[in-house]
């Protein structure tokens, strides 16, 4: 069935009003027509079962016909401080990590960092990287469109996360997979968890440091250096699989 997200002021019961490009979806790509059932999410952790009423030339109505259990979302807000990474990398983190349960995904330029983004193409890559996690957040039936923020340069994230309950580190350097299984064992539900991912070549001394000077955890994932793309999912993984248990 497909799945089209909505803002709040767009449910009006008994009817949806589903606006913007995703009306042309629906009309000219997926050839819905009426009485063809669908399911909205309001961006809000509320899903409902509709029904195509009629479409307008910049808007599809959908009754309402029921309101859906949600149970997707994690007991936890998760958000990936991810490295910038090189070429295409971060098309697939941000997927990935949307269908594993993030809450937010946070580019960050460190002293590692290659790519090097001006503030147009930066702007450019945000809205690319946000349409993505929309459309992961639908296939991957989220209640939530979890959101890519603006590129924020290392010092500026660490200032971001220290209201976070919790953040980790994982450092290719790192050692003792006993106190790391402590560390994540002990994280609640309802804490809110920060993950700082290094770009490639990873995060420099100082930069681990200072993140541990503030409170951040370092851990490891194992006795492999793993990908950047590889490393933040993990990470994700483990704690979805912690988070759920």
């Amino acid at each position: 069935m497909q799945h089209f997200f909505v803002t709040p002021d767009q449910v009006k019961p008994p009817y949806i009003y589903i606006k913007g490009s995703d009306v042309n979806h629906m009309k000219n790509v997926l050839r819905m027509r009426e009485g063809e059932e669908l399911v909205v999410s309001d961006g809000n952790n509320q899903k409902y079962l509709c029904v195509v009423e009629h479409f307008k030339a910049d808007e599809a109505v959908v009754s309402i016909r029921d309101e859906l259990p949600l149970d997707t979302e994690l007991s936890s807000r998760v958000y990936l401080f991810q490295g910038l990474p090189k070429g295409d990398k971060m098309e697939l983190i941000i997927q990935k990590a949307v269908e594993l349960g993030v809450y937010e995904v946070i580019p960050v330029e460190t002293k590692r960092t290659v790519v090097k983004l001006d503030a147009k193409k930066a702007e450019k890559k945000v809205s690319r990287w946000n349409e993505i996690a929309k459309s992961a957040a639908k296939q991957s039936g989220r209640g939530i469109v979890p959101q890519v923020t603006r590129v924020m340069r290392y010092a500026e994230a660490a200032e971001y996360a220290k209201e976070l309950d919790v953040v980790l580190v994982p450092y290719e350097l790192a050692e003792g997979m006993d106190c790391t299984r402590k560390i994540i064992e002990g994280i609640c539900p309802g804490q809110s968890v920060g993950i700082f991912i290094g770009p490639e070549g990873g995060f420099e001394k100082a930069e681990v440091q200072a993140a541990a000077d503030k409170g951040a955890r370092v851990i490891t994932l194992g006795r492999r250096i793993l990908r950047t793309e590889t490393a933040g999912l993990t990470t994700l993984s483990i704690l979805m699989y912690h988070l759920e248990s």
